[in-house]
C-alpha cells in the first residue's frame, strides 16, 4: 500500500490536530502512515508507525533553517522522500521552510527552474488551480511559463481534458501590468497558444472562466487568504441570519438544509486539505498553517490521491513534452 508521511509537528496546532487528524484519516484503512514528531507528540499514537526526532520548526523560522536543523521533523521527512522510503510527505508547516526544504533536499525535476506551490480553489465548474499560490513572492516571466505548463499537466491529471489558462492581472487588457506581466504575457500566448485565453481578474478565479491562474506567490497567496475570509463570512452570516430568523424563515432553511450543507463544505477551506509543491522531484503537500483536524484529514487524502494518480511523474512527461516541442526560455 502507499506509504504517506505527515510532519505531526507542522502548523499553528501541532502536534494534537496533525495527530487527531491522523487518526481519523488511518480509520479508513487506506494506506500506511508514517509520523514524524518528538516522542511525546507521538506516545499515544497506534496503527501508524512512528519516526522519533528531538526538534521541529517553529512557523517564524527562516526558510533557510530547515537545511541547517536536519534532525527536525520537516527534514526527516523530506528525507524518508528522497530515499523512497515514503510515497508522500504532509507538512503544515512554515511555507518557505518547506519549499527551500524539497526544492534543496529532492532536486527539481528537469526543465523546471522554480517549483511552485499549486492549490486548487473552489469554482463554479468545479475547481480552479491557482499557481503559484504563496512560494515564490518575486519571479521573472520565464518562472511563470515554467508555473502555466505545470499548472496545465496538473489540471489534465485532475480530469480536465483541454484546460484553458489565465494570467492574473489588473485588468483583461493585453496592456495591463508591470513589466514582468506584460512578458509573460508574451510568452504564453507565443508557447501556449491553444491553452491561454489572456489575463484575467481576480473575480475570474471563482467563475470557472479559466481552469488554470497563473500569478507570482505574492498575488497568488493574497488571492486565496482573500477568498478563505469571503467564505468564512459568507458562513457566518448565513448561520447567524438563520439563527436570527423567524418561524418561516427556518423551516426554509429546514428543508434547504442539505444543499446549505453542500455549499458549506464547498466553501470550507478544510476540505481542500493543502496543495502540492510542483516542480520537485517527489509528493510534497504544503496543508494550512492553521489547519485542524478535518484539514489534516483531507491534506492526507490530497496526498494519496497523488500518489494515485502518479502526479510527480505525468508532471516531468508533461514538462518534457512541452519544452520538446519547442518551447524555450
Amino acid at each position: 500500500m502507499p506509504r504517506i508521511g505527515l510532519d505531526a509537528m507542522g502548523g499553528d496546532r501541532a502536534p494534537v490536530e496533525n495527530v487527531e487528524g491522523a487518526r481519523l484519516f488511518l480509520s479508513d484503512g487506506k494506506c500506511d502512515l508514517v509520523l514524524i514528531g518528538t516522542k511525546q507528540a507521538l506516545t499515544n499514537v497506534e496503527g501508524a508507525e512512528k519516526v522519533e526526532v528531538d526538534d521541529f520548526l517553529p512557523m517564524d523560522v527562516r526558510p533557510t533553517e530547515v537545511l541547517r536543523r536536519k534532525n527536525c521533523s520537516m527534514y526527516v521527512g523530506l528525507q524518508l522522500l528522497k530515499e523512497k522510503k515514503i510515497d508522500a510527505f504532509v507538512s503544515a508547516g512554515n511555507t518557505g521552510a518547506l519549499f527551500a526544504g524539497a526544492t534543496f533536499v529532492l532536486g527539481r525535476i528537469e526543465h523546471v527552474d522554480r517549483p511552485a506551490l499549486a492549490v486548487p480553489v473552489p469554482s463554479i465548474k468545479g475547481f480552479t488551480i491557482l499557481i503559484d499560490a504563496g512560494a515564490n513572492v518575486r519571479v521573472r516571466a520565464d518562472h511563470l511559463l515554467d508555473f502555466a505548463i505545470m499548472g496545465l499537466a496538473y489540471a489534465r491529471v485532475l480530469g480536465k481534458q483541454q484546460p484553458k489558462l489565465g494570467l492574473l492581472n489588473v485588468g483583461e487588457e493585453e496592456n495591463k501590468g508591470d513589466e514582468i506581466t506584460k512578458e509573460a504575457y508574451e510568452l504564453l500566448k507565443t508557447h501556449l497558444p491553444d491553452s491561454f485565453l489572456g489575463n484575467v481578474e481576480g473575480h475570474d478565479i471563482n467563475t470557472g472562466k479559466v481552469d488554470v491562474v497563473v500569478c507570482d506567490g505574492f498575488s497568488g497567496n493574497v488571492a486565496m487568504k482573500t477568498m478563505e475570509g469571503t467564505a468564512k463570512m459568507i458562513v457566518t452570516t448565513l448561520k447567524d441570519q438563520i439563527r436570527n430568523a423567524g418561524i418561516f424563515a427556518k423551516l426554509g432553511a429546514l428543508m434547504l438544509s442539505r444543499t446549505l450543507k453542500k455549499m458549506m463544505e464547498k466553501l470550507d477551506p478544510r476540505t481542500y486539505g493543502g496543495g502540492f509543491i510542483l516542480g520537485v522531484n517527489g509528493l510534497v503537500i504544503k496543508a494550512h498553517g492553521s489547519s485542524d483536524r478535518k484539514a489534516m484529514k483531507n491534506a492526507l487524502e490530497v496526498a494519496l490521491k497523488g500518489v494515485q494518480m502518479n502526479l510527480v511523474e505525468k508532471i516531468a512527461g508533461e514538462i518534457a513534452r512541452v519544452r520538446d516541442s519547442g518551447v524555450g526560455r
